[in-house]
């Protein structure tokens, strides 16, 4: 199928991004790395008027690593995924890259665009949260920050408003912090039918691909908080938890397999604790 007719514009700084999006209102759509938007493009699921370019914006792909790490929006999955410096500082984030799509996607796929995509079922989203990171969004009317546990609103939708352009990703520094990342995919690269990312201290359990954005099992981390053996907190995880069933997994399935991969995430924690 080809898109829907749109115009199309190359920014070349945030300003003139910013400018173009106020300008386009809530009909112009940001294209980075294009692998999430061009499909729905071409389905023609999405209709924006026009497409704002930022590949040639500079600045957005910078990965920096002082006090905290800051990854700038356009960096593209594949460079985040090779570089040694950002897996030493935030090992959750590079472990979570692993599992997004596959070598030709990373290779144009970048960090911000995945993020602000918000699909159910993303690791780069479900590590945000866990880690508790931020996002900072530029506007015609300045900058702000968001926090993780309120950019996600539900299915690939977030509290980015229009006119915002995601310009950079902040984690804080882990590099012995302990953690465990488990997915189940029907291939590797294939959206996670379920997904645990879990840091123990403080407990972070952060559960993606059964509901409508990545969310936090409260309960369960206060099980892990207190000691209690990973089965039980496993089935605290999924208490409550009513995934939706599609033609890839049931609800039920998807349910039980993220009992597993809670305890199995428990298991990595404790082998990295050492």
């Amino acid at each position: 199928m080809k898109p829907p007719p749109f115009e199309y514009a190359a920014a070349r700084s945030v300003e003139e991004t910013v400018r173009l999006l106020a300008d386009g209102g809530g009909d112009a759509k940001v294209l980075a790395g294009g692998q999430s938007l061009l499909p729905l493009l071409n389905m023609r699921l999405a209709r924006p008027a026009l497409l704002v370019d930022v590949n040639r914006v500079p600045g957005l792909d910078r990965i920096e690593i002082d006090g905290a790490v800051s990854v700038g929006a356009l960096v593209r999955q594949a460079d985040a995924l090779a570089s040694p410096e950002l897996a030493a500082a935030a090992p959750v984030l590079h472990d979570a890259l692993r599992h997004v799509g596959h070598v030709t996607t990373r290779s144009r796929g970048t960090i911000g665009g995945s993020i602000a995509h918000a699909d159910p079922a993303a690791e780069l989203a479900a590590a945000l949260l866990a880690l508790d990171g931020t996002v900072t969004a530029t506007s015609a009317r300045g900058e702000r920050t968001i926090p993780a546990a309120k950019l996600f609103l539900g299915p690939f939708t977030t509290s980015l408003e229009p006119g915002e352009l995601l310009t950079s990703v902040t984690l804080p520094r882990g590099e012995k912090r302990p953690y465990g990342f488990a997915e189940l995919a029907r291939r590797e690269g294939d959206f996670a039918l379920a997904g645990v990312c879990l840091l123990p201290e403080p407990a972070r359990i952060v559960l993606f691909g059964v509901a409508g954005a990545p969310m936090r099992a409260a309960e369960a981390e206060q099980a892990l908080e207190a000691g209690a053996p990973p089965a039980e907190v496993a089935e605290l995880a999924i208490r409550g938890l009513d995934p939706v069933s599609d033609v890839h997994a049931d609800g039920a399935y998807r349910r039980r397999v993220t009992a597993v991969l809670v305890r199995r995430a428990i298991e990595q924690a404790a082998a990295r604790r050492g």
